[in-house]
């Protein structure tokens, strides 16, 4: 027994090691068989993605080309315009362009996510001339799940280098956003085998014309629509561009007035006006600019000795005079568009923005020549039947059930809120009163924000799209929505304030304790309309 083998044990040694060989053997087997079915379904998978892949690339659609169908995995993905996007799902690409007319190249781009789709369809805006994919929207959609559209409007490379091309004009103003539309529905159709539950469109400033052009010409589009900004009275936005340039650049030269000036005049209105427009102490903002009652005379006067940041010479008192009266028509007086809003901090380049001037008086134009009463003339005739969204009758959009979530900032110095306030006050006009228009579109005035965001005050307008959602699809109407300003390089305090908005006529006022807190305000009906309007010529 001492050290020498046993042999019982022996044997059952033998039978322990033949078992577990037994077992490894039938494991092996077993792994194998797993291991063959994953590779079989792995190439049914991709066999099965490569034929949903050739089936959308053999769609044929009138008048389209697809020039790109790939799965992008989930991950990061640098989009055509070289920026990384991070922490995307998977989803399938498809780039196309579409040519309603012989002289139209419109290019359109549709993300459809490949196991997070909510079962909605989002078509979203751009901004100024257009002519580049926006792939921040594109971004912002596909991570919330919808399948997400956005289009070049039909100006790529730029909206200089269409001048002769009129057919691409009517693409940039309402077809190009509507074939974007019934396009990618086209295709999500055939990639999901199954239409979309809604339809969503969100845009600002160009986007916001977008917005408004599809509810007016397209109601059937779309269920929800977010606008934001409208730069729909279009021809006559731009000349109030032209106007600021004359104002400020009268000779193509160094500006008239410094930017350190505009915010001066900023800086006396707001002590002058702030807590009375609505505000709360400390507010580096208007609430409501309307209630501000302006007279330039009333600035500060430099003498000759002091002439600085603190006071105006006589010369930058006519500037602002002229800066705040708007375009007129020289021969009639008729208001062609509204003034900039009072409280901007600084005057937004514009020179970018006369584009349309060239399309139709030529590559050279000169801003300084331009004649505000024939020249607004011609320019209406030729542009605005195709670029201008001023019709108020919005009734077909009401009657099949869609809403109108439309937003703008009081500071914005790019597209006025003037105009905004003035169409929807047409809307409530052709509607036969406030209640009636609310029940389907409202309006929010957001004090503080500049274009589409940022600015001295209210900063972010979030959760738009799942406001819009909850009123199309649940029946919760909007009403209070607490929105931030957010510290711009603070990214552990971001929130600077919050606070309620209202749909206009009401603003938040202030009515004591935290100004930071949303429950130190109350909705406070401020008046209706308030605001300088364009004459009816103007209005088409």
């Amino acid at each position: 027994m001492n050290g020498l083998p046993q042999k019982g044990v022996a044997k059952v040694v033998g039978v322990q090691s033949i078992e577990h060989t037994n077992k490894f053997k039938l494991n092996m087997k077993k792994n194998f068989i797993v291991l063959v079915i994953l590779v079989v379904f792995a190439r049914l998978n991709a066999q099965a993605a490569d034929d949903v892949l050739s089936k959308i690339r053999g769609i044929n659609l009138p008048g389209v080309t697809i020039t790109a169908v790939e799965e992008i995995p989930a991950g990061n993905f640098t989009t055509p315009d070289g920026k990384k996007r991070t922490n995307l799902p998977a989803f399938i690409r498809v780039a196309f362009t579409s040519k309603p007319t012989s002289q139209s190249n419109i290019r359109i781009e549709l993300w459809m996510p490949k196991d997070t789709w909510n079962e909605r369809f989002l078509g979203t805006g751009t901004g100024g001339g257009a002519g580049y994919i926006s792939y921040d929207a594109m971004t912002g959609g596909i991570t919330q799940g919808f399948a997400t559209a956005n289009t070049d409007m039909g100006t790529s490379p730029g909206a200089d280098k269409i001048i002769d091309f009129p057919e691409r004009w009517a693409d940039f103003g309402y077809r190009a956003t509507h074939m974007m539309t019934v396009l990618s529905k086209a295709i999500l159709n055939v990639y999901y085998e199954r239409p979309a539950k809604y339809s969503y469109f969100e845009g600002c400033s160009t986007g916001g014309e977008q917005a408004l052009m599809e509810a007016q010409r397209y109601p059937d589009d779309y269920n929800g629509i977010v606008v934001g900004a409208p730069a729909n009275n279009r021809t006559h936005l731009h000349t109030l561009f032209v106007h600021i340039l004359n104002v400020i650049n009268p000779d193509h030269q160094k500006a008239v007035i410094s930017q350190s000036k505009m915010e001066l005049l900023s800086r006396l209105l707001v002590q002058k006006y702030g807590i009375k427009s609505g505000g709360a102490p400390g507010d580096d903002f208007l609430t409501d600019p309307r209630l501000c009652h302006f007279d330039a005379e009333s600035l500060p006067v430099c003498t000759d000795e002091s002439n600085n940041d603190s006071c105006f010479s006589a010369a930058e008192i006519a500037v602002l005079k002229k800066l705040y009266e708007g375009p007129v028509n020289p021969r009639t007086g008729n208001r062609i568009y509204a003034p900039l809003p009072l409280g901007g901090t600084r005057i937004v380049s514009v020179l970018p923005h006369i584009y349309m001037f060239k399309w139709v008086f030529g590559k050279d134009f000169d801003y300084t020549k331009f004649d505000f009463d024939r020249d607004m003339q011609k320019m209406d005739s030729i542009l605005g039947p195709v670029l201008n969204a001023n019709n108020p009758d919005l009734s077909a959009m009401k009657k099949r059930g869609g809403k109108i979530l439309m937003f703008t900032g009081t500071a914005d110095q790019l597209v006025p809120a003037p105009d905004a306030i003035n169409y929807y006050e047409r809307v409530i006009k052709a509607q036969g009163g406030l209640k009636q228009t609310q029940s389907f579109f409202r309006f929010y005035l957001i004090p503080g924000m500049a274009h589409c965001g940022g600015g001295p005050g209210i900063t972010e307008f979030g959760h738009k799209l799942n406001t819009m959602m909850d009123w199309v699809e649940k029946g919760i109407v909007p009403d209070k929505i607490v929105v931030t300003a957010l510290n711009c390089c603070d990214t552990i305090n971001r929130n600077r304030f919050q606070r309620p908005i209202f749909p206009y006529p009401k603003f938040p006022d202030y009515i004591g304790g935290n100004p930071n807190l949303p429950s130190s305000y109350t909705g406070k009906n401020h008046p209706r309309g308030a605001v300088l309007k364009p004459d009816e010529l103007y209005l088409k």
